[in-house]
């Protein structure tokens, strides 16, 4: 479906408000948002499926999903330029912040390895095809997915014996980085950590760990595709988002891996906000992300919780329905993106791609990764600007004009 302001992505979505409290319902419509990254794509009809590989070593480590079984990643090896450069993608999948829905999650594919799909295709910035994958560069590189099954955005260290949760999102990505060591990954010459959603906030979270894994001559980049969580206030006047954050860190363990650069001045919720980190990251970092991202509307901006009379419920599943009041508001949520990046962005090393969509995740689906009718700003598709910033061919500080002059934007709608 197509209209005057780009190309329209319908999601059915209709029994989320039947599922009880906020992380119940921001973990099902994200579910519903990568179920369509992984099923859908324009180019890509025969995209490579890709197996499950536990981890056997991360047992004895303590690094265990949270209902105690093993954590694991999909990867697709490299070949020819590409077979000593790797690329990690973290996936993304929301938190949970109190035992109701770690339990909840934990017999899911969020929480458990026994439910995670045995294979997965691999699309967009995952492609092994070059006209799909054209920064030349990828298609052929080790690619691999970590399964994210913590609730944590692979950063907590603790346990509740009696709810038999645990919650080792930490130990699962130093088990999962000194597998694939092990398996080469010592050996890079190119390294990209990437991530989507609550991936995308961990590939902030550990970029500089991800860097100090190899040595000063190999090319470490990090990437982060809807990732930038802005602590904002919602439409009712409250934080829904650092309610959730603080339920996150305090259950989690998660003060004890947060950067101290942020944590000796700032208190721990705070240091979870990307916007609190970016600025300190030493290792080149790119922010890809839409100013109207459609996670952080539906759950943080607008979540039903804040708006009981449903004054938002139209515009927050389809942004054709907003009112000019709430555009105004949604404009003022850009702003504050804008200013948050204001520091990060005078960085020659950084790159930015923040586009005027209403979208959430861009790089693992095909359409918005790379494709004809790709999202594009100044003419340049992200796959393109992602790989003029990793090989230094140009800077790239690519933030589009407000809504509605964007006219490529793959926007999401639900119903």
């Amino acid at each position: 479906m197509t209209n005057l302001f780009g190309v329209w992505i319908v999601i059915t979505f209709g029994f989320y408000q039947l599922v009880a409290g906020f992380l119940d319902f921001n973990e099902t419509e994200l579910s519903f948002i990568e179920a369509f990254q992984y099923g859908v794509s324009k180019l890509n009809y025969n995209p490579p499926m890709v197996g499950l590989t536990l981890i056997p070593s991360a047992g004895a480590k303590g690094a265990v999903c949270l209902d105690g079984t093993l954590p694991g990643y999909h990867w697709h090896p490299g070949y020819g330029s590409g077979a000593n450069s790797w690329l990690i993608q973290l996936e993304g999948g929301g938190w949970c912040n109190n035992i109701r829905t770690c339990v909840y999650r934990k017999k899911t594919r969020r929480g458990s390895s026994k439910y995670m799909e045995k294979q997965i295709p691999f699309t967009g910035i995952l492609s092994d095809k070059a006209e799909e994958n054209p920064v030349a560069d990828f298609f052929n590189w080790n690619r691999v997915k970590l399964r994210y099954c913590d609730g944590a955005s692979f950063t907590g260290d603790s346990e509740n014996k009696a709810a038999q949760l645990q919650f080792r999102g930490q130990r699962i990505w130093l088990a999962a980085m000194e597998d694939l060591m092990s398996k080469g990954m010592r050996n890079a010459k190119q390294a990209l950590l990437s991530g989507c959603s609550a991936g995308g906030l961990a590939s902030i979270l550990h970029c500089d760990e991800f860097r100090n894994l190899f040595p000063r001559t190999s090319k470490v980049k990090c990437l982060s595709d809807a990732g930038l969580f802005l602590d904002v206030v919602d439409v009712s006047g409250g934080r829904t988002l650092r309610s959730l954050y603080s339920g996150v860190v305090g259950l989690q363990g998660v003060q004890h891996n947060l950067p101290r650069i942020c944590t000796n001045h700032l208190d721990s919720t705070s240091c979870f906000f990307p916007q609190n980190l970016i600025s300190h990251i030493q290792t080149p970092l790119f922010i890809l992300n839409a100013a109207y991202d459609s996670w952080q509307i539906q759950s943080s901006i607008a979540p039903p919780l804040a708006d009981p009379h449903g004054y938002w419920h139209d515009c927050r599943l389809n942004h054709a329905k907003c009112s000019a009041s709430q555009i105004r508001f949604l404009q003022g949520f850009r702003t504050q993106m804008l200013n948050a990046i204001k520091g990060f962005s005078m960085s020659r090393e950084n790159g930015l791609f923040i586009n005027s969509c209403f979208a959430h995740c861009q790089t693992e689906r095909q359409d918005t990764w790379f494709a004809d009718d790709s999202p594009e700003i100044r003419n340049k598709p992200i796959a393109i600007a992602v790989g003029d910033w990793y090989f230094d061919r140009a800077g790239v500080k690519a933030i589009d004009c407000p809504y509605p002059c964007d006219k490529t934007c793959h926007n999401l709608v639900f119903r």
